[in-house]
């Protein structure tokens, strides 16, 4: 997999330089979310220094983002996709589509 063949499967905006320049963090956009890629075959954990990385660069974006890691884990062809977003963001997407149990 190429970052540039998955940010391109979602629909996504690459930013330039893969989000190493001034202004243009992370590695796209997509919709609302400032998504970072990351894609290993076994195995990825999430740090407390990664996840302040994607808030960072969101913050930085200028723009009224969302932190968001795209998780590709497994071999080509039997890839599984996770996202990662905050429990706030989860609760707002459970909210808009009505999917809170009271």
């Amino acid at each position: 997999m190429s970052e540039r063949r998955e940010i391109a499967r979602d629909g996504a905006k690459a930013q330039k330089n893969s989000g190493r320049g001034r202004y243009q963090k992370g590695d796209a956009i997509d919709g609302g979310y400032l998504v970072d890629y990351k894609e290993y075959e076994k195995t990825f954990g999430i740090s407390r220094q990664v996840w302040a990385k994607v808030c960072t660069d969101a913050i930085k974006s200028g723009k009224e983002l969302e932190p968001a890691i795209k998780v590709i884990l497994g071999p080509e062809g039997q890839h599984i996709r996770l996202a990662v977003i905050s429990w706030e963001e989860f609760q707002r997407l459970r909210e808009r589509d009505g999917r809170i149990d009271e």
